[in-house]
């Protein structure tokens, strides 16, 4: 079977078991503080479990993109040195909220892998959950009894401890006692030596897990206690990857189809073969490389298509490190110095186009950020090697010091690894346990200042249904759920969660709303509202509530009215810029990022050219006509997604739509979007739309900011102002532009002729300084302070003296803005005879100005506080020759 058929066998199966079949969530987790990527099937069901929300149906079953990289589940070092760990992984699911339990969970198991896949029942074994007293959780006797009547063999059950047989997401969250199936892949000759048995769970690359069969009866608290869940129920996974290798009968993930596609093109476009010394030894470092790069491209291209771009925080650098590690195989191992990850995109677009068509609908544009990408890391790299040649230069002891990796892999982006391996070439050694220690300085800085504690949820009134009415109303009677308190670094804070609310949650690019909720005589104020895990949570930085929540019974939520308003002006003229946009710029304008509070609204959007001030300004009149038209909101609530899509309503790559949406239009034939967010009843209340900055934010990623209404007019006038400013200082010329020009035009002229004058100072201070030079031992010396207008000037004196005069040591100095600046260059013939570094030199002058520098063997600079030592430093760089 082809990877293609065993996905459809098994969505078929569960849909012929009454399974509603739904589309993967996106890879970047959405309103849940606890995930950075999805990590798991269950991670978009997380809220059903808990009992935040309602499930379409009581059974589903789906394929999920997952990532795992970083936090509890960090398999990224392993990728590329087994056959089974990769970065991006499919997980096969199928989920019963409060339906079926274990009986039919594991019946159905046994059924797909045995019938319909037709893996043989004699290499099938599984594991049950042995219990643990600290826990207070028995012995899964209910799953072991369904086993021995499935598989009639004792033998092959296993007793799994907490650790491989009680799933946790996270640190909080639904766990319960979970089955694995596993599966031994070995020859005939191996599995008669010993038995697939003693191998389960040892990290054998042939005797693999394939399904998990978790079953959810708790909720792990912040205190680390154990709850039931309201409802039973089934979440199992089955890795895609591994499922194709036991079917292909391969040895190797790597060798299926689903990604030999991608290392053929790689062999392809570096001449290389892979498997030639053995795919699963870790020691052909080609082999590693390809895996290593048909891994990651997946993880790179899915990631972006679904609206995460690489960055230097947070999800965005995990993206980027990842993308990294495979531009450094590359071009370490097969020889690529040219961006490579970015013609491997269309081979995964076409591959996957029917079941994640997010992908090949922007494949030009992945394939660009990402070709982006690569050039700037090339160029790094690049940067990062002369950087470690001029540290190996300076290094008196053959090893690499753990601050210096440290510096290269912050700075440069250069994986400490690779320091090692070009290290290692150079007869040098790199100091791995100082990197550690400085690597977790960084983490440590890191996790204080993102530290946030919670207490668990004080529930005071019980419910599940939450009410969002913003839409009609600012203001509202509600029940108080239940609230926490949470410690941050900036303080304590209480989130809040009503049963009714008016305040809108920060989703979407629109920020949360604030106001007040009044009990009885108390008005909290709400400073923010964030949504997590499909709850309202309104937060407060007041002090000492408990008591005053503890004994609320009716409450009045209370929006600040002006604010939202101006919130709401800015969101809904998002909508027409885009419409705009497309209109000016065309249809292949995607939205890749937005932000809206009251003062600005700021967008990114696909689009691989600066936009010209004319098309800004075409697109500006377009959306203040359609204020003026002042056009009624018209709003569909509920509408099968299938219809909204017809409609002409604009998805956002990215986001994870149910099968009922929200439409807002601003005419039919001008904008129809999915959105849930807040706007005004008619365009004429935003009042006036301004353009403010166009830029690029990313590869193939633009970004404009605006302003709105009274904002609008304010920057308007500010324009204004300045001109008349402008005017009255050039005498109010009746051409204001050609005067500005003239202006300009004249300036230009007259530097072209102070840096004509100050090119023949230079010079005639050069014939000067070279009737100075002194031989000493056969070596031409010249120490000197010298006056230079510029850093840039002392260095152009400094290389045309040494191109002048053969055998050349210089020391110059310089007062340059009141501080400082000297420079050492040396012959290179020098350099080399006298063992002599001008970086080291000049670190070591520098001390006498308070000041410190670098640079390379032949050329560096310093610069320092105390202009008293300059005359020292200068005078010692003669004495050190």
């Amino acid at each position: 079977m082809t990877s293609h058929e065993i996905r459809k066998a098994f969505l078929d199966f569960f849909r012929s078991k009454g399974h509603l079949i739904v589309p993967s969530a996106p890879l970047v987790a959405k309103n849940d503080p606890t995930l950075m990527f999805n990590n798991s099937g269950m991670a978009q069901f997380k809220d059903f479990f808990l009992g935040n929300g309602t499930p379409p149906a009581k059974r589903i079953a789906d394929t999920q993109k997952c990532l795992r990289v970083s936090g509890k589940h960090n398999d990224l070092e392993d990728v590329g040195f087994d056959t089974y760990h990769h970065t991006m992984f499919e997980m096969l699911g199928n989920w019963s909220f409060g339906d079926y339990f274990k009986k039919e969970a594991l019946a159905w198991s046994w059924e797909l892998l045995t019938e319909v896949y037709k893996l043989p029942k004699d290499r099938i074994y599984v594991s049950v959950f042995e219990g643990n007293e600290e826990e207070g959780v028995p012995f899964d006797q209910e799953a072991y009894d369904i086993w021995k009547a499935l598989i009639g063999d004792e033998n092959r059950i296993i007793l799994g401890n907490k650790k491989d047989n009680f799933w946790e997401m996270g640190d909080t969250g639904p766990c319960g006692p979970c089955s694995e199936i596993h599966i031994d892949l070995r020859g005939q000759d191996e599995v008669n030596k010993q038995s697939g048995k003693d191998l389960v769970n040892k990290d054998h690359p042939q005797v693999i897990e394939i399904w998990n069969n978790v079953f959810m009866q708790f909720e792990r608290k912040a205190d680390k206690s154990l709850v039931l869940l309201p409802a039973k129920h089934v979440d199992t996974g089955m890795g895609f990857e591994r499922l194709c290798m036991a079917i292909q009968g391969k040895q190797s993930n790597y060798d299926t189809d689903i990604f030999q596609n991608t290392i053929q093109v790689i062999e392809q476009m570096s001449g290389k073969k892979y498997g030639e010394n053995g795919t699963l030894s870790s020691s052909s470092y080609i082999d590693v490389a390809m895996r290593v790069i048909a891994d990651h491209i997946r993880a790179v291209a899915f990631t972006i298509a679904d609206g995460q771009l690489p960055s230097n925080a947070k999800a965005g650098y995990v993206i980027r490190r990842i993308l990294r590690r495979a531009v450094r195989y590359g071009y370490s191992y097969l020889g690529f110095s040219e961006p490579f990850l970015t013609k491997l995109v269309p081979v995964l677009a076409d591959q996957f186009a029917d079941v994640f068509p997010e992908l090949k609908a922007q494949q030009e544009f992945v394939a660009k950020v990402i070709e982006e990408e690569e050039k700037t890391f090339l160029r790094t790299l690049e940067t990062g090697l002369k950087r470690l040649d001029v540290i190996i230069g300076s290094s008196a002891d053959k090893t690499i010091a753990g601050e210096q990796v440290f510096e290269l892999s912050d700075t440069y982006g250069f994986p400490s690894d690779l320091t090692a391996l070009i290290a290692r070439e150079k007869g040098y050694k790199i100091d791995e346990e100082g990197f550690q220690k400085a690597l977790q300085v960084q983490k440590d800085r890191s996790r204080k200042d993102s530290a946030k504690e919670a207490t668990d949820w004080v529930e005071l009134n019980e419910g599940d249904e939450f009410e969002f009415v913003g839409y009609e109303q600012l203001s509202a009677e509600a029940q108080v759920v239940k609230y926490r308190k949470v410690k941050t670094k900036a303080g304590e804070e209480y989130h809040i969660v009503l049963d009714k609310t008016p305040f809108y949650a920060e989703m979407g690019g629109q920020v949360g709303d604030t106001g007040t909720i009044v009990i009885g005589n108390h008005a909290i104020v709400i400073a923010d509202t964030k949504k997590e895990n499909d709850l309202f949570i309104h937060i407060s930085r007041d002090k000492n509530l408990e008591e005053i929540l503890n004994n609320a019974t009716v409450v009045v939520a209370h929006v600040e009215e002006t604010r939202h308003r101006k919130i709401m002006a800015n969101h809904t003229a998002t909508h027409l810029m885009l419409a705009a946009m497309r209109k000016v710029l065309g249809n292949h304008i995607v939205q890749k990022g937005s932000y809206q509070d009251d003062n600005v609204t700021r967008f990114d959007f696909s689009h691989f050219a600066k936009v010209t001030d004319e098309e800004l300004a075409q697109i500006e009149d377009i959306v203040n006509e359609k204020i003026r038209e002042n056009i009624v909101l018209e709003t569909k609530v509920n509408m099968p997604i299938n219809e909204a899509i017809a409609l002409g309503a604009t998805a956002t790559f990215g986001e994870k739509y149910g099968d009922f949406v929200r439409v807002v239009i601003f005419d039919p034939q001008f904008s129809v979007e999915l959105c849930g967010g807040t706007h005004v009843p008619s365009t004429g209340q935003i009042g006036l739309f301004k353009f403010v900055s166009e830029g690029s934010v990313a590869a193939g990623v633009r970004r404009v900011e605006a302003l709105t209404g009274e904002k609008a007019m304010e920057k308007i006038k500010e324009d204004l102002r300045v001109k008349d400013e402008i005017a009255s200082l050039l005498k109010n010329p009746a051409d204001l532009l050609k005067a500005i020009e003239n202006l300009i035009a004249e300036k230009s002229a007259l530097q072209k002729k102070v840096e004509v004058l100050e090119n023949e100072k230079l010079q005639e201070l050069k014939k000067q300084l070279i009737e100075q030079v002194e031989a000493i031992n056969g070596i031409h010396v010249l120490t000197a302070k010298v006056t230079v207008p510029s850093a840039d000037a002392l260095k152009q004196l400094a290389f045309e003296l040494r191109n002048q005069v053969s055998n050349f040591y210089g020391v110059l100095g310089a007062e340059i803005g009141g501080k400082p600046q000297l420079a050492v260059i040396i012959d290179e013939e020098v350099m080399k005879e006298k063992n002599l570094h001008a970086g080291n030199i000049v670190k070591e002058l520098a001390k006498e100005m308070k000041g410190g520098g670098g640079g390379q063997p032949y050329f560096a600079t310093a610069g320092g506080s105390d202009l008293g030592g300059l005359e020292r430093a200068i005078e010692k760089g003669k004495s050190l020759i």
